[in-house]
């Protein structure tokens, strides 16, 4: 295990890694520093229990470096960074308090080199908690209550992505009627369902959780499949909003939609991935793009940059930022991945990130 964290952290191209076993709860937290050329770092909070130690601290190195991603392609001045709470089983009550005020407490020790906020597995009560050990946390603010759920900020924004998406295949924005396959109805899935039903979308969902999933689809009128059957579910756009990783060579070759648009972070496999979905003819919104709503609110919020409709009308934004993507990588008949690269790569160098070379040749 010591030689997997080592390998890890010598291997990783980020700026910084500080590790802290948590001995009360057995947990191990990662924070993990990519990129602070935008700004102070700044991501969510993920707890999950992992196979082992190692794999938390690589699911933080690559979140990390999605955030950096993610920033710069919004060119919004934060930097990327990253926390992951590798627990050894679920944690309630005490025990899960107690491990958000030791975290808090590690997170003073960067002096506001990162800042984090509600993410996979952890819940706005949970950052209030981390709040009253650290300022450096994102939980909202007063005129939004003190305590802000990013679910629908992100489920907004993935909105925004499949309305754009829709007018590059169909030549307009109007999801009435459109296939739509959400994996995952969770704090952003679920609000993101409401929001196409509205829309008159034709939902189909699937979730790991059988009885949730039928529970939803019941409420909404949406038809399920289960969770194995999603790449092989006819629909006209499939959208990821769980896990990462779903996007591979075999589940790729099995695809029956014709486009990519979720939430969830590091959606492929690989890069690979994103030629192989290029080759099928299926276009990939890159997720970090996609997923974005949730920190763009955050972050105007710390910064107290305008209201609610202020933060509505920026995250409707990411729109156009895809639709330039789309339009670029379409000119030149390439993944979406490699336009999305060549964005961030501009605004990296723009502000000497030693970063930006590196994302340059993933742009290539």
């Amino acid at each position: 295990m010591t030689h997997d964290l080592e390998q890890l952290i010598k291997d990783w191209d980020g700026q910084a890694v500080l590790s802290h076993f948590d001995a009360p709860s057995g947990t191990w937290i990662f924070v993990a520093i990519h990129d602070l050329s935008l700004g102070a770092g700044c991501g969510g909070c993920r707890m999950k229990v992992y196979p082992t130690p190692a794999e938390g601290l690589r699911d933080a190195m690559r979140l990390a470096r999605g955030m950096t991603h993610k920033w710069a392609a919004i060119d919004f001045d934060f930097g990327g960074g990253k926390t992951v709470l590798a627990v050894p089983r679920p944690l309630e009550g005490e025990e899960r308090e107690g491990v958000f005020r030791r975290l808090g407490r590690v997170l003073n020790t960067l002096n506001g080199s990162y800042s984090t906020g509600q993410d996979l597995g952890t819940t706005p009560e949970d950052m209030q908690i981390l709040s009253e050990e650290t300022k450096w946390v994102h939980t909202g603010d007063e005129a939004h209550g003190g305590k802000v759920d990013p679910g629908p900020y992100t489920a907004l924004g993935v909105l925004t992505c499949l309305r754009t998406v829709a007018r590059m295949l169909w030549g307009n924005d109007d999801l009435e009627g459109r296939r739509i396959l959400i994996q995952g109805v969770g704090g952003v899935g679920l609000p993101l369902v409401k929001h196409l039903v509205d829309a008159k979308a034709d939902v189909i969902l699937s979730d790991i959780n059988a009885s949730r999933v039928e529970a939803v689809a019941q409420e909404l009128g949406a038809r399920t499949v289960p969770n194995n059957a999603v790449p092989d579910t006819d629909c006209d756009i499939l959208s990821p909003c769980a896990i990462g990783g779903t996007l591979n060579k075999e589940t790729i070759a099995r695809l029956r939609c014709r486009a990519v648009a979720g939430s969830a972070n590091n959606q492929l496999e690989e890069d690979a991935d994103a030629d192989r979905l290029h080759e099928r003819g299926i276009l990939y919104a890159p997720d970090y793009v996609v997923n974005a709503g949730g920190a763009i609110a955050f972050g105007m919020m710390a910064r107290g940059m305008g209201g609610e409709e202020a933060i509505r009308d920026r995250i409707w934004a990411i729109g156009t930022s895809l639709e330039e993507i789309l339009f670029e990588a379409g000119e030149r008949n390439q993944s979406p991945l490699k336009a999305a690269a060549r964005k961030v790569e501009e605004v990296l160098a723009r502000h000497g990130s030693p970063h930006a070379a590196v994302s340059a040749g993933d742009a290539s």
